[in-house]
Parts: structure tokens; C-alpha cells; sequence
């Protein structure tokens, strides 16, 4: 199905919408200010200017207005994606918390199908690097309301546990995001994505060798891509997912020691550990971090200081 937006003016949205108001629908979604459905175009209309065409006419009518500016889709690492990707029904998986000392890693697996791909950017889904984590705590709730997703969180006692088991970081990675898609899959039954996108961690044999040995191997469609979540909605919208989950699992963990448990992996990290170190003890400690990362040792060595 084709799937065109044009930005337009306030003068031409209104002309627009006075030619289709014989067409007009009811359409509650956020950010639509009007919405008309021909015989075989859907057009829905934005109050950022924005508007869709959708269907076999999209074209035709869409021309009427304007003519949208294409785009070639280009990974900087990872596979060749097919052009007009962006504008095709995905599914796409990210994660957080791998880098942080404390809390837990989050995976999350978003289906934006193509006719919510508009929508999902009237929400204010771009690039979550490009976003504050007060903003993503906004959004997200709405994306979580308007699609269908998938979340995991593998707190810092799993954590521990399987790294002390073997486990690389990368194969807990590995085993999340096929899970999150498996679990996914399975909530849209039997709506099939086009694509799996995946926001590439390691390359994908290296991946496809973490999960030897487990059954409901995602494999079909799967595309591999660094900086995936500025290739399509669905990887930025499970990006935004990820990161909230992984800001209200810090909120509680912080409430658990009483100490607000900073981000990342540096000297501010290292200082707050040694704290907790010492005035709760090693347990307490474990309980909310990744203990393997060099921050522990650090810890021991400013909490023998003080």
C-alpha cells in the first residue's frame, strides 16, 4: 500500500480539507485535525502541517497537493535495507542499560505498521538520543498506549547471575532481543511485519552463535543495522520504550538504597558506590549493579579510603 506525506501550509491544509469535507471521518488519534477516506485513499491531516495519503490512490491524490521528496535508506553499518523502507511496516527491537554500572538492561520490540507510521511521529518519535529522558517519560506512556510492544527488563541479580555462569553481555543482548521479537510476533499473530529491524550490536553470525541452543529462533526478515532508530519509527519508538522502562526501574532501585543512583559508568558512579559500599555493605551493593564492571573495584578502593 502506498504511504506519502507532504508538510504542507495552513492555507493549503484548509483548501485541502474544504475538498475533501464530503469524505470526512472521525479519526480520535493524537494530533489529527481532520481525516477523509475516498474509495481508495485515506488522507489524514496533522495540526505540524503534515499530511498522509494512504492507499491505491495515494499518489494520484497526493500529486494534486505537492510532491513528496524521496529518500534512499542508507545503514551506516549492517545490512542493505530496501528502498522506501521507511514507510514500511516494521518491526524494530533496542535496548539501554548496557553501558550503566547500576540498574538493569531493558529490551523492547515495537510494531509500527504503516499506516501509524505518521502517527508515531506526531508523538514526537525521532532518534531518542536526540531526547531528553524527561521528554521520553512524556512520551512513551502514548506510544505504549497506541502500538502493540514487547518489553524485558533483566534486572542486576539475573545479570549477575548468568555472567557469573559465562554469560558475555552480548549473549544476554542476544537472548533479550529474541525474545522481545519472539513474544511480539506473537501478540500480532497472524499480522506478519515485512521486516524485523534490529539495531545492531555485533555483527549477525556473531548473534545468530548466541542463541545456538534455543528453540523460536527469530530468523525470517531480520535486518541488522547500526543507528537503526534513524532508519524507521519502530526502532526509535522501541529505543523511547527501553529508556523508560530502564529510568522507572533506576527511580525504584534508587528508593531501595536511598541514594539517587546516577547513570553511566564514571567517577560520579564510582563515588555513589563506594557510599553504598560502605554504609550498607557488598550485598546491598550487587543487588544494583552489573558487578563485574571495573566500578567495583573502584569502589572498594574509595570506601578503604574514607
Amino acid at each position: 500500500m502506498a504511504n506519502i506525506v507532504l508538510t504542507l501550509s495552513t492555507a493549503v491544509q484548509q483548501t485541502l480539507e474544504s475538498t475533501y469535507a464530503a469524505h470526512r471521518v472521525e479519526r480520535q488519534a493524537p494530533g489529527v485535525q481532520f481525516a477523509a477516506k475516498l474509495p481508495d485513499t485515506a488522507i489524514t491531516s496533522y495540526r505540524s502541517g503534515k499530511v498522509m495519503f494512504q492507499g491505491a490512490g495515494a499518489e494520484r491524490e497526493a500529486h494534486k497537493w505537492g510532491t513528496p521528496t524521496a529518500k534512499a535508506v542508507t545503514a551506516t553499518k549492517g545490512d542493505v535495507l530496501p528502498q522506501g523502507f521507511a514507510s514500511l511496516s516494521v518491526a524494530g527491537s533496542d535496548e539501554t542499560g548496557t553501558g550503566d554500572y547500576f540498574g538493569p538492561i531493558t529490551v523492547a520490540a515495537v510494531y509500527v505498521p504503516a499506516e501509524k507510521i505518521e502517527l508515531v511521529r506526531e508523538l514526537g518519535v525521532k532518534d531518542s538520543k536526540q531526547l531528553t529522558d524527561d521528554y521520553m517519560r512524556q512520551i512513551a506512556p502514548d506510544l505504549m498506549h497506541s502500538l502493540h510492544y514487547s518489553l524485558l527488563v533483566l534486572r542486576n541479580e539475573k545479570y549477575n547471575d548468568l555472567q557469573q555462569k559465562g554469560y558475555s553481555q552480548g549473549k544476554m543482548k542476544g537472548l533479550l532481543h529474541n525474545q522481545a521479537l519472539n513474544k511480539l510476533l506473537q501478540k500480532i499473530s497472524p499480522t506478519t511485519p515485512d521486516y524485523l529491524l534490529i539495531d545492531q550490536f555485533a555483527e549477525r553470525g556473531v548473534y545468530y552463535n548466541y542463541l545456538k541452543g534455543q528453540r523460536n529462533i527469530v530468523e525470517q526478515n531480520v535486518l541488522f543495522s547500526t543507528k537503526a532508530e534513524n532508519l524507521h519509527v519502530s526502532v526509535a519508538a522501541a529505543s523511547i520504550i527501553a529508556r523508560y522502562a530502564f529510568l522507572n526501574e533506576m527511580d525504584a532501585l534508587s528508593a531501595q538504597v536511598g541514594v539517587t543512583l546516577p547513570k553511566g559508568a564514571g567517577a560520579k558512579v564510582d563515588a555513589v558506590a563506594a557510599r553504598i559500599l560502605q554504609q550498607q555493605g557488598e550485598d546491598a551493593l550487587k543487588r544494583v549493579t552489573k558487578w563485574h564492571f571495573a566500578n567495583t573495584d573502584k569502589a572498594k578502593k574509595l570506601a578503604a579510603r574514607r
